[in-house]
């Protein structure tokens, strides 16, 4: 079904350059939490709120229109709780307690909620955290991540043949977490060492074997923050360019190019951060859409760039955008999870978001509060022409600018 967007949300900037409007909830209902979504779109978790109690809820994002089934277990859920969907449907849920972490995986059962209790990783010393990992390519397999004072471990949690599974052990404390490869097998984590953090890459299909990843500075902090395996697409956060001050960037994963930093991608005033790019751009990761949350004073919205252009293209967030989630398809739509009292489990979908010559296309929806793309604004400095189309070499480079060797 075909919805327009709302009136608020399809204003166009009154001035060049100013950020879209916000939307916003009307109802005050929205729930506070993250939305996970597997790695091919198929599925989407989170912790919804029903008055005063959180459960687990998934959806099915992969059929004609979304759909969201509750999983509340025998009693309301803590809001520490994770919860990550699997590629079957299942719900993995991680449950903190006195020094454990409990890991179940929920399932509809006709009118409740089926629990397979998978075991749980201790995690006796004082300071250590454990978060999920984002979920693995395949959706069968599930890891955490233990970060201690002076070690952090990797965790199979689910899909194990005898419950949580240690995998790996890295020196120094780790944060981040990125998948670079379809197989999930190499991982990169942001490593905090002597005072710097450098990008690491750990292979687990080698016992946990770590190499660098990116290293742009011998004093910059270099993390990872997204990755495309198709294209080899990478975006970073760096203060190398400019010390003291973090900016976002780009490479190749195989190129021998150095990592950029657009202009137009420099938001003093903002928080900007990478949530999805669009696969299937094997040989042209140039081309490839990037859909960034943008938090300012004036509130959350979306916008979207590509490498190939010097420009972001903003749009309004629909109403109740469960900020920071969203997937696109191969085809370059846009797709963005939102929940309100009126449409509890809805997708605004931006058909051909940013494309390099679309036209501005509004927003394609199975319910009302979609997203309207607003006019694009101009960077403030042009950046350099883009590089060619390169492919991507199996495994990433160790040094920065993506050059050097590479890791067998």
């Amino acid at each position: 079904m075909t919805a327009s967007a709302s009136p608020e949300l399809s204003t166009a900037f009154e001035e060049e350059g100013s950020p879209p409007p916000v939307a916003k909830d009307e109802g005050g209902d929205t729930p506070r939490t993250e939305c996970t979504i597997t790695a091919d779109g198929s599925y989407a978790a989170r912790l919804a709120l029903d008055g005063d109690c959180w459960f687990a809820e998934r959806w099915t994002l992969d059929g004609p229109e979304p759909y969201a089934v509750p999983l509340p277990s025998h009693q309301p859920e803590e809001p520490g709780t994770e919860v990550q969907p699997m590629g079957d449907g299942r719900v993995l849920i991680r449950r903190p307690t006195d020094g454990r972490h409990v890991f179940s995986l929920l399932y509809p059962t006709g009118p409740g909620t089926g629990e397979l209790a998978l075991g749980a990783v201790q995690c006796p010393q004082e300071g250590t955290r454990l978060r999920m990992l984002p979920p693995a390519p395949g959706g069968d397999r599930a890891y955490a991540l233990a970060v201690g004072r002076g070690s952090s471990t990797v965790w199979l949690v689910a899909g194990g043949a005898y419950g949580p599974e240690h995998v790996a052990r890295i020196p120094g404390r780790c944060s981040g977490g990125v998948w670079l490869d379809r197989e999930g097998r190499m991982l990169a984590l942001d490593r905090e060492s002597e005072g710097r953090t450098k990008a690491v890459v750990v292979d687990l299909g080698r016992g946990g074997e770590v190499s660098p990843l990116l290293q742009i500075a011998a004093d910059s902090d270099d993390r990872v923050l997204l990755a495309d395996p198709d294209s080899g697409l990478l975006l970073v956060r760096s203060d190398a360019p400019s010390p003291g001050q973090e900016r976002l960037g780009w490479g190749v994963l195989g190129s021998t190019l150095p990592v950029r930093f657009p202009e137009c991608l420099r938001m003093p005033e903002c928080a900007v951060t990478p949530f999805a790019i669009q696969p299937g751009q094997v040989l042209t990761p140039e081309s490839c859409g990037v859909a960034l949350r943008i938090d300012g004073p004036l509130g959350s919205w979306v916008a979207v760039w590509r490498p190939a252009e010097r420009q972001l293209r903003h749009l309004a967030a629909p109403e109740g955008w469960l900020a920071g989630a969203g997937q696109w398809t191969r085809e370059g739509v846009l797709q963005l999870p939102y929940a309100t009292e009126e449409v509890p489990c809805g997708v605004a979908r931006v058909e051909a978001a940013g494309a390099p010559g679309a036209g501005v296309t509004g927003a394609v929806d199975a319910g009302p509060g979609t997203a309207a793309e607003a006019e694009p604004t101009a960077s403030t400095a042009a950046e350099s022409d883009p590089p060619g189309p390169v492919a991507p070499r199996p495994v990433p480079l160790q040094q920065a600018p993506l050059g050097g060797l590479v890791t067998k």
